[in-house]
């Protein structure tokens, strides 16, 4: 039996970009990744406190000091920048 367990969790922060025009993932800043414990690579669950979709998608690293995170390829069309996700 797999049981999946919630390893880390980046509260509340706000969608910056939305790139529908990506193959997919989600994009953050190198800074975040690092100040959670996240992987490049590594799935993850992006919840939109704004409207309530729920998706899944892996991390890839943005540039360092930028604050950025953007939702990418079908992802992004389930955010609007300024969104919240937890």
């Amino acid at each position: 039996m797999t049981i999946e367990v919630l390893r880390t969790k980046i509260h509340r922060i706000s969608v910056t970009e939305a790139n529908v025009n990506y193959i997919g993932s989600i994009t953050l800043d190198e800074d975040l990744i690092d100040a959670v414990g996240l992987v490049e690579g590594e799935k993850v669950q992006v919840v939109n406190v704004n409207n309530g979709n729920r998706l899944e998608t892996y991390v890839i690293k943005g540039k360092r000091g930028t604050g950025e995170v953007c939702l990418n390829g079908p992802a992004a069309l389930r955010a609007s920048v300024g969104d919240v996700a937890t």
